[in-house]
């Protein structure tokens, strides 16, 4: 099964950015917003380097993310866990997830298809294999995506994101080929020169790849998280 406008989805995964400096540059800034009231503010070099600043010291640096004046920014710790038949609970990470798909210049309806897929929004999900979270990350991915508090929505967020983006990268943008490595692993699919034959991952492509597609067509969130 071919992916509806894959085109359109290759051309957002190929302006490259240099992701280790762009790791540690948004791990950072979450750090210091955690704990000060600082905007930061975020704009693209002429080589395509993606830079974050506290100080708005470039004219092309845009608002990326408004610094915490009250709660340290923990809106969700606020509101308590939403029940599984809420719809809230397929937006209440709006905003995070529309900031790491601009850090890591990704389609939002993917990080949304994969967090559909991996927990169904549920923050606190934790897979038997130990996988946490969002975005279901591995406590060794979490440390290497520079992750620091694995079960905080926002850098679990962030956290998939920039692995997601690594592996597009690796995989020159090809859609399903990122969304197979995010299951199985960038070494199995270099192995196999393709999504790898195992059952899980496959079926894993396809239905990532089918909430995908919902999201791009759906405006409401809820909407296209339900099941097909």
């Amino acid at each position: 099964m071919k992916i509806v406008a894959v085109a359109t989805v290759l051309s957002l995964f190929s302006s490259r950015i240099r992701v280790a400096s762009v790791v540690a540059l948004v791990a950072a800034t979450l750090t210091v917003c955690s704990h000060s009231s600082a905007d930061i503010y975020r704009w693209v070099d002429a080589d395509g380097v993606v830079h974050f600043t506290s100080k708005k010291e470039d004219p092309a640096a845009r608002l990326f993310l408004r610094g915490n004046r009250s709660n340290h920014g923990r809106e969700y710790a606020s509101t308590g866990a939403a029940a599984v038949g809420d719809p809230d609970r397929f937006r209440r990470f709006d905003l995070w997830i529309r900031q790491a798909a601009s850090a890591y210049q990704l389609p939002e309806a993917l990080l949304r298809a994969v967090i559909k897929v991996e927990s169904n929004y549920e923050p606190t999900a934790l897979s038997p294999a130990g996988a946490r979270g969002l975005m279901q990350l591995m406590p060794d991915t979490a440390a290497a995506m520079q992750v620091r508090a694995i079960n905080d929505p926002r850098e679990n967020i962030f956290g998939g994101a920039r692995f997601l983006r690594i592996l597009a990268n690796a995989f020159s943008g090809d859609l399903r080929l990122t969304i197979a490595g995010y299951n199985a692993g960038e070494a199995a699919v270099h192995r196999y020169k393709g999504i790898p034959p195992y059952a899980e991952t496959q079926a894993y492509v396809e239905r990532v790849a089918t909430f995908y597609r919902r999201y791009r067509a759906m405006a409401d969130a809820s909407e296209a998280s339900r099941e097909p």
